[in-house]
């Protein structure tokens, strides 16, 4: 298929982030081997690394429709029926930095399970060319993403997690599979969308964007959104918001002053510490809020 309904928003800040040094970034080489992908752009020195310390954490295989699916996981060491939060990636595949807020998120509690729900297309972390990524993560089916992570709540709770104590995470593409789950399982307790487009390209796979959906929410979703993000206009997200209360709908949203896309990818150059830091605060009290969290 085309690779033209890429959305704006995947790969904003990767070539429109202001001018930068390349002193405070990590050698091509020096990042691969840390396990982050090039597609994204120049990958920062100083990303935040989460220890395993009291931690059980590895690689899943999760059973599908059509074989298994890779993904990963991490939990507290010893915990019985920790509540299960999803982890919805960029488009960018299985890399470290997802990796890395699967091990933050058990560090509060959770059993955190990152799927690579683009296995299907092979590994998205080792494509550096963004024009070869597009048409991969545009030809994933909505119907097949959302089947996907139902396998992966099944994978859970296979392992011992609460899945009546459901969340799920995601950031840019996986912001917007936040809003997408959150219209789809009625058993979702609470999700969190880091700057998640409200609005789709066309695209014949992906039958309703989040805004479309607003009327099927199931669960309460909080929104975190960067004011000077040049893929998804602030109007787009106030739209969103309408549609959401004109519906009933429980959601909150948090803009940020000047902060763009990406701005919680610690790995890129979009990342804005004071606005990443407080939208971790706000996921984790939401999650609190509607009991995902203790």
């Amino acid at each position: 298929m085309s690779a033209e309904p890429l959305q704006t928003s995947d790969v904003i800040g990767l070539t429109k982030t202001a001018p930068f040094s390349r002193r405070g970034f990590m050698t091509a080489s020096t990042a691969v081997a840390a396990g982050y992908t090039l597609a994204a752009g120049p990958v920062r020195a100083d990303v935040i690394k989460t220890d395993t310390t009291g931690l059980a954490v590895g690689d899943a295989k999760i059973k599908v429709a059509d074989g298994e699916m890779p993904g990963y996981f991490a939990k507290p060491a010893g915990a019985t029926n920790p509540p299960v939060v999803l982890v919805a990636m960029e488009i960018f595949g299985l890399h470290e930095y997802i990796k890395d807020v699967t091990r933050r998120l058990a560090k509060l509690g959770a059993f955190a399970v990152a799927p690579d729900y683009y296995f299907r297309k092979g590994d998205l972390t080792k494509i550096t060319d963004i024009p070869q990524l597009q048409p991969l993560v545009n030809a994933k089916p909505d119907a097949e993403l959302l089947s996907d992570l139902d396998a992966t709540v099944a994978w859970a709770k296979s392992q011992g997690g609460d899945t009546s104590r459901l969340g799920i995470i995601g950031f840019c593409r996986g912001g917007r599979t936040v809003w997408e789950y959150a219209a789809h399982n009625d058993a979702l307790k609470a999700g969190v969308a880091f700057y998640g487009p409200p609005v789709d390209p066309p695209n014949p796979l992906w039958p309703k964007s989040p805004t479309q959906l607003a009327p099927d929410m199931k669960a309460p979703v909080l929104g975190l959104y960067g004011e000077a993000d040049t893929g998804i206009p602030v109007a787009s997200v106030e739209a969103l918001k309408a549609a959401l209360a004109a519906n009933k709908k429980t959601a909150e949203f948090k803009i940020y002053p000047g902060a763009p896309h990406g701005f919680h990818a610690d790995y890129r150059a979009s990342y804005r510490q004071d606005a990443a830091e407080d939208g971790w605060k706000q996921m984790i009290a939401w999650f609190k809020t509607y009991k995902v969290l203790s």
